[in-house]
């Protein structure tokens, strides 16, 4: 009998969509066969060889029609409803739910619109080599479902949480980290409110006793989180003016980060950044995330810095890709907003040449644009339909920069390529950094990076 067999014995379960999640969910149910009937709904997927005959496949754009025909059904993360949740007589769920309800004082939850997979991994290793028991799981890439066995009663579980993944959610985590919210997955949720309501399911569910570590941007409006909150204050990379740590307006549980030194109420921690693979100070931010929740796990300082010294960073997150004809190639796929992207060349000093553009889901790049008119960055590479779109804009409304002879408008990946060969300097940095979704384009973000290294380094 597996754990999950309560929740569906007798029923009728149909999984809705079958990727990733889907596939891990229907390998755990058809274990035990607790359920009444078993159905697999998708758009897009095919029936796969060597399964349970008795499973009912259901595919085509019509997928979602039979969802009332059943008592349970399992939504896959990303997965648009025709209709509000509210409005279906089936129960439904997700792998995070019912894995939540089960281990929900065991989980360390973690989102944000960035930097979540990076603390997510970075915590988890500096659990692992402190000799804690712990699990990673979620939107990490490791489906829930796929860990559930190896769950002690003593073993802390590092769960990364995408928006989806919290849409419907109502069970919070035991300690929960809300990094940032910035403008992102408008094609998705239509308002800027809708989306920020998701990431506010990471905490809304919290109970008394429970910890919220939260960046000041975000904070939960007054009444809504009964947990501690402790918030995470950035005075920026090194500014002397900058709110002092001991100022008396400073909240007295904030975490204060000011350029590589992190305070708390009962210290401070210098981080040996020259001794780091993670660059940057937006990474710092989320070293002083998981710096808070490794003091409540009760990890000394010298043990903290040896797992944060032999962190190596997840791959295109302002990953160093190598050198070739003495240009030296960045990739920062990742980077999906505005943010990300200005944060890359703010680390990236000898910058000569940034590739931005991609899927356009609708973003302002205002922000960008300022940026960019001001920087001294002389070749900023435009490609797909947001680079189009920012073309215009700059066109519109910064002259100055229109004229500059600073800008490259092309079609596509591999044309904003072959351009950047022509004109980046020897000895300078050339980066990817889209700020931009790859949807339509490529599969995800790791394939726009792979092929950006396949298409300057030739592998």
């Amino acid at each position: 009998m597996t754990q999950i067999d309560p929740f569906i014995e007798g029923k009728k379960v149909l999984l809705l969509g079958f990727g990733r999640e889907g596939q891990s969910t229907y390998q755990m149910l058809t274990r035990t066969k607790a359920y009444k009937e078993l159905a697999v709904a998708d758009r897009l997927a095919e029936r796969p060889q060597h399964v349970d005959p008795e499973v009912a496949w259901i595919f085509g754009p019509d997928y979602q029609t039979v969802m009332e025909d059943y008592d349970l059904v399992f939504k896959s993360p990303g997965i648009v409803l025709d209709r509000p949740a509210a409005s279906y007589r089936c129960h439904i769920v997700s792998q995070s739910q019912l894995f939540f309800s089960l281990f929900r004082d065991q989980i360390i939850g973690i989102t944000g619109t960035k930097g979540k997979s990076t603390t997510t991994s970075l915590l988890y290793h500096i659990l692992r080599s402190a000799g804690r028991k712990v699990l990673l799981a979620g939107n990490i890439g490791i489906p829930a479902f796929d860990q559930i066995d190896r769950a002690d009663p003593d073993t802390d579980i590092v769960f990364e949480l995408s928006c989806h993944q919290l849409e419907h959610m109502t069970v919070s985590p035991h300690i929960a980290l809300l990094l940032n919210i910035h403008e992102e997955h408008l094609d998705h949720y239509g308002t800027m409110d809708k989306y920020i309501q998701s990431k506010q399911n990471i905490y809304r569910h919290q109970r008394p006793g429970d910890i919220l570590v939260c960046g000041e941007q975000c904070l939960p409006p007054k009444g809504i989180c009964p947990a501690t909150v402790i918030p995470v204050v950035d005075l920026g990379e090194s500014h002397p003016s900058a709110k002092d740590p001991a100022d008396p307006l400073t909240s007295p549980s904030a975490v204060l980060l000011r350029g590589s030194q992190i305070f708390w109420k009962e210290g401070s921690y210098q981080i040996p950044s020259e001794r780091l693979h993670l660059l940057g100070h937006h990474n710092h931010y989320d070293i002083a995330f998981v710096y808070q929740v490794c003091k409540l796990k009760g990890i000394d300082d010298e043990t903290f810095a040896r797992g944060l010294e032999s962190y190596e960073p997840l791959p295109h997150r302002l990953s160093f890709l190598g050198e070739k004809d003495g240009i030296r190639y960045y990739d920062d796929s990742i980077s999906t907003i505005c943010d990300t992207t200005i944060q890359a060349l703010n680390t990236l000093k000898d910058t000569d040449t940034v590739l931005i553009g991609g899927m356009d889901r609708g973003i302002d790049y205002g922000d960008l644009i300022r940026y960019l008119s001001s920087s001294p960055i002389p070749h900023i590479i435009l490609m797909e339909a947001t680079g189009k779109r920012i073309y215009k804009e700059i066109i519109q409304d910064f002259p100055e920069l229109a004229t500059s002879g600073r800008l490259t408008l092309t079609g596509h990946l591999e044309e904003a390529v072959r351009a950047a060969k022509a004109l980046t300097r020897p000895g300078r940095c050339c980066v990817l950094s889209p700020a931009a979704a790859s949807y339509g384009i490529f599969k995800d973000f790791e394939e726009r990076g792979d092929v950006f290294k396949r298409l300057t380094l030739g592998s």
